[in-house]
């Protein structure tokens, strides 16, 4: 086994979990691991009915930089238009008026994520990564990432490192650190496999993004359990945003350990 990693950080973001084409789309606190996978078959230029067996064995693990601030976005879709023109019902008519949607979105997040599994799968993954058949997006197509997207193609150890070489961001104003000198950082991570031991603060999430299909008409998903924890990262990671970007570039072209 062998991994990758991954930083998902942009203006917007929005991984939907529950509410395919409802009128409240919502969206996920962190990145879905259906929206991940979605964003590597898009990547290698898969189709929605082409299978997801490739991707069944890798692992993610999400460390959260900055939670972001929830945005909902009114829309209307399909005024103005002929009947015919307009939205579909379930019965195979049109509704002839607007239909009123609620996005939600989550405004200046930044989370990285280490991606686990075979070095193949790795490895084609991340040649996909640097020349996208379908430009990736960080859940909605409007959602463009930020750059550097792919910081590391390959490492024997990605969760290692996120917990002791990955830059991270300086956290929203309400959670920036005290005048008083610190030697850790109080991090949040989502873990698929549980850490052992088992820490006393991990908390058990149950949410329902492990894709089974794509498919246009046969969307499913299945559940998938995650593990909460709070880690003390090194305080020295914590970098001041006027000085990120660089910082970034430099881990980007660093050797892997």
């Amino acid at each position: 086994m062998t991994g990758l990693l991954l930083r998902l950080a942009g203006p917007l973001q929005s991984w939907g979990e529950r509410s395919a084409f409802a009128a409240v789309r919502d969206s996920a606190p962190f990145p879905t691991r259906s929206g991940l996978i979605g964003m590597f078959a898009a990547a290698e230029g898969r189709s929605r009915d082409q299978g997801l067996a490739p991707y069944a064995a890798l692992e993610f693990t999400v460390r959260i930089d900055r939670p972001g601030v929830r945005l909902i976005d009114y829309h209307t879709v399909g005024g103005g238009y002929p009947d015919h023109l307009t939205a579909a019902t379930s019965g195979g008519k049109h509704k002839g008026d607007a239909v009123i949607t609620r996005r939600h979105y989550l405004a200046d997040a930044v989370f990285v994520v280490a991606v686990t599994g075979p070095q193949d799968t790795i490895a084609r993954i991340a040649d996909a990564l640097r020349e996208p058949h379908w430009a990736p997006y960080l859940g909605r197509r409007s959602c463009a990432p930020d750059e550097p997207l792919l910081l590391r193609a390959h490492t024997a150890d990605p969760v290692q490192e996120l917990l002791t070489r990955v830059p991270l961001s300086e956290p929203e104003p309400r959670l920036r650190r005290s005048p008083q000198p610190e030697t850790t950082v109080p991090v949040e991570f989502l873990w698929e496999r549980p850490r052992e031991p088992l820490p006393n603060n991990a908390v058990e999430v149950t949410v329902n993004d492990r894709p089974v299909s794509f498919a246009q008409h046969g969307r499913s998903h299945g559940k998938r359990t995650l593990y909460r924890t709070v880690e003390q990262l090194p305080a020295a990671l914590r970098t001041e945003q006027n000085t990120l970007h660089e910082q970034l570039i430099d881990y980007v072209q660093q050797v892997p350990a």
